[in-house]
């Protein structure tokens, strides 16, 4: 396959090929014209539905039709009309009266409820209508209707609702401006439908005793099992040949004969064109043997037509039919490049958002960096401080004209150093105040006046301050979203990338097990971040994906491969959909042991774990200041907002600063609360800790005591702080202990904390972990005899290597190479 795209490409490249497309791209565009967009199609549609008859005398096509084009294409519908009528009149004269009366009742009835408000309603009760009242008046004209004539009306009228619902569902697929991506399995058996009743009007019509309708309908069985299969197939055999019988009870064996091909040749689908034509072939002789003899020359011939044309038949028109038949190759491109279009244009809007929420981000960060120099501010604070105390002591003083023209320089300089003075929060130097006094005769009002707008200025610094300061956290939170979607987007284009090495040893690695593959792709073979999806014939699945697959990927990867995801096929040789992704090289395993001041039920202090993505694990203690409901509302308020916003990708510095942020601006009440966190990567164990305000923790590694601490006020007391990262590298076996300050500062009479907590963990002989927790807040506990003077947590994290739980298997292959 792929090496036949390259002389393909030539050949189309070729002078004389490029003018044979030329030339077919105008002949197909030109009978496009004629038969849809100018309505010819639909006039020798109608003209074969006129001549359509079932069961001698039941003939419900036409005035169905109509009423479709009627709902579809009313413009059509006079064209439509003439050439049903020549149909009928072609058929017999009977017929002709019959379709013109008929058709004149159902215009009479549309035109007179045109207005009505379910139009196709009514459109169904006038098709029945228009068809069984000329057949009545027929009937009644030629004498007594006999029970049998009435069952005959009935079943036309019920016919013609019925083909009105089926051709409303076909004709629009005609139409040459609508789009459709595929087709619905009814609408396939719909177009079946409406294909096998304009064949009916060719009854009749022989061509060297061959019936132009048996050509016809075996040319779209072959057709349609040749591009969906067997199932497509039959079904196509089983509706045109039960429609075609309606119409000659003489052909009710060629039902039979269409089914059957059908299903064989969609079984045949394999040996293309030929393997098809030849199912057809064996239906024909295995049919015709058992009925007789003289129709088997006649049904051959037959055959050998519609294959004449199955083979004549352009492969462009095959393809393009393949493209609306759900399960074909061609269907799944389609779907394929249309949800790649789908992705293309998802990914470009998440990164327009990103690329916004970036911008905002640069311009509040612009606004900060365009302030003027500390210098400047200064000025502009003391003249506008100096401006409001001489509107409310100057303007109206007699002196004004001689201290600010004649002495501006001295009477600014003199209320500056006052003004600097009181700024600084010391009283003015004697010497300060009796030259400003001999200077301004109103010298005491001046000075009440400077006091009181002083604390009009510190207020507005204090506003501009919290304003920038959360300029400066909306600048970092729109920068983290815009990291986040950006991320995300590159999520969305994620492709297969092309490993033709690993490909290679991974099927043949799969050939040396015996495991049939039907599908391979590598999505991505980085470090920690391997993804990988393959289809698998597997006669009855018993685990072969993490038994034999994955160790076999482990080993080409030189890393632990285990399954993510698998869909089993529940039959026997089924295709089995497995996800191969990284492991995790360590596991972690946390327990809790905790108790409420006084041995209380609510806890001030609230705890957590949280599975991030990328192979992070994170740990987290939240302390609420003081004890009760109100200290159980701020440490269970922080660890929610850390939670939410963690998992959305941000750093876990940003995702501090900003719940900081929301804890400082949100309420003008004091809520402050600390939080240990940390942060481990369970590929390589290395871990981090943010803490604010929290005590120190504890890591264990045999007979070795580390202890991690770091120094940031609590949460939510001021506005903007920087947020100190300790990392460190664990190791198999380690057990990190985190603690609230009611274990940390429990302990009573024990001169150094430190020393002691580190002393008792590197006693207990136990390494599990709820053992270690129990134990620890159990000392804490008996050192006060049995007082629980403070809420009190303790969480425990065991660090365990993980080992997959099949060994890889060893590639020959891979070593071969």
């Amino acid at each position: 396959m792929i090496d036949s795209i390259p002389r393909a490409e030539s050949k189309a490249l070729s002078p004389g090929h490029s003018t044979m497309s030329k030339w077919q791209r105008k002949i197909y565009s030109k009978t496009q014209s004629i038969l849809l967009e100018k309505g010819w199609l639909f006039f020798i549609v109608g003209f074969l539905l006129g001549r359509a008859v079932i069961l001698s005398v039941v003939s419900p096509f036409s005035v169905a039709f109509l009423a479709t084009i009627w709902l579809v294409h009313k413009r059509m519908a006079p064209k439509v009309m003439l050439a049903i009528l020549a149909g009928a009149i072609s058929y017999s004269v009977n017929q002709g009266i019959f379709m013109f009366l008929a058709m004149l009742v159902f215009i009479f009835l549309a035109g007179i409820f045109k207005h009505a408000k379910n139009q196709q309603r009514a459109i169904l009760t006038f098709v029945f209508i228009a068809t069984i009242s000329p057949r009545l008046m027929l009937y009644s004209v030629a004498g007594e209707l006999t029970p049998y004539e009435w069952m005959l009306l009935s079943v036309e009228g019920v016919l013609g609702i019925v083909l009105v619902l089926i051709f409303m569902q076909s004709i629009p697929l005609l139409s040459p401006k609508k789009y459709k991506p595929s087709l619905k399995n009814e609408e396939i058996v719909c177009m079946i439908i409406l294909i096998a009743s304009i064949l009916t009007g060719t009854i009749g019509w022989e061509l060297y005793n061959a019936s132009l309708e048996q050509v016809f309908s075996r040319y779209f069985v072959l057709m349609l099992a040749f591009v969906g299969g067997a199932a497509v197939g039959s079904t196509v055999g089983v509706v045109a040949g039960l429609i075609l019988s309606l119409a000659n009870v003489a052909n009710l064996y060629q039902m039979s004969l269409l089914a059957f091909s059908g299903l064989l040749g969609g079984l045949l689908k394999e040996g293309n064109k030929v393997g098809v034509s030849i199912g057809l072939l064996v239906s024909t002789f295995l049919v015709g043997i058992y009925g007789e003899s003289s129709n088997l020359i006649p049904s051959i011939t037959e055959s050998a037509a519609a294959i004449l044309l199955f083979f004549l038949t352009p492969a462009i028109w095959v393809k393009k039919l393949s493209r609306y038949i759900p399960g074909t190759e061609e269907y799944t491109n389609e779907q394929e490049q249309y949800l790649q279009k789908v992705r293309n244009v998802t990914a470009k809007r998440v990164e327009q958002f990103s690329d916004v929420f970036n911008a905002l981000s640069k311009s509040f960060q612009t606004v900060e960096y365009s302030k003027s120099e500390p210098g400047d501010d200064y000025k502009r604070e003391t003249d506008y401080f100096l401006s409001q105390v001489t509107e409310k002591t100057c303007q109206g003083c007699f002196m004004k004209n001689r201290c600010w023209q004649q002495q501006f320089d001295k009477s600014y300089s003199l209320m500056e150093g006052l003004k600097n003075d009181l700024v600084e929060g010391r009283d003015p130097s004697a010497g300060d105040v009796r030259a400003f006094e001999n200077h301004c005769v109103k010298s005491k009002k001046v000075m009440d006046v400077m006091r009181e707008e002083l604390t009009v200025l510190e207020s507005n610094k204090r506003l501009q301050k919290q304003v920038s300061e959360s300029k400066r956290f909306v600048a970092e939170q729109l920068r983290g979203v815009s990291e986040v979607m950006d991320d995300f987007a590159k999520e969305i284009l994620k492709e297969r990338h092309h490993h033709e090495q690993q490909e290679m040893q991974v099927i043949q690695g799969l050939e040396h097990m015996g495991i049939e593959l039907e599908k391979l792709d590598i999505f991505s073979l980085d470090k920690g971040d391997i993804d990988i999806e393959m289809m698998v014939n597997l006669y009855e699945y018993r685990g072969e994906g993490a038994k034999l697959i994955a160790p076999m990927l482990s080993d080409i990867l030189n890393e632990a491969v285990v399954v993510k995801q698998e869909e089993i096929s529940p039959f026997p040789n089924g295709s089995c959909f497995i996800v191969f992704g990284s492991a995790k090289e360590y596991t972690v395993e946390t327990k809790v042991s905790h108790a409420a001041k006084g041995g209380g039920i609510i806890s001030g202090d609230s705890y957590t774990t949280i599975e991030l993505g990328a192979g992070k694990y994170a740990m987290a203690i939240s302390d609420g200041m003081g004890n009760g409901e109100r200290a159980h509302e701020e440490s269970v308020e922080t660890l929610r907002l850390l939670q939410q916003i963690l998992q959305t990708g941000i750093p876990e510095k940003v995702a501090i600063k900003s719940i900081n942020s929301i804890l400082s601006l949100r309420s003008t009440d004091e809520m402050f609360a600390t939080l240990d966190l940390a942060v481990i990567n369970l590929h390589d164990a290395a871990v981090r800790f943010l803490k604010i305000g929290s005590t120190p923790s504890f890591i264990k590694r045999g007979d070795e005591m580390i202890k991690i601490e770091a120094n940031n006020l609590p949460m939510g007391i001021i506005q903007e702080f920087d947020v100190d990262i300790v990392k460190e590298q664990l190791v198999a076996d380690d057990l990190l202990i985190m603690m609230s300050d009611g274990i940390f500062e429990g302990p009573k009479h024990v001169e150094n904390v430190d020393i002691w907590l580190k002393r008792k963990i590197r006693e207990m002989q136990t390494v599990d972990p709820q053992e270690v927790a129990d134990l620890l807040l159990e000392e804490v506990i008996r050192t006060r005899s049995g007082e629980i003077a403070d809420d009190m947590t303790v969480m425990v994290a065991k660090i365990c290597k993980n080992t997959p739980q099949w060994a890889a298997i060893p590639s020959t292959h891979k070593h071969a190479q």
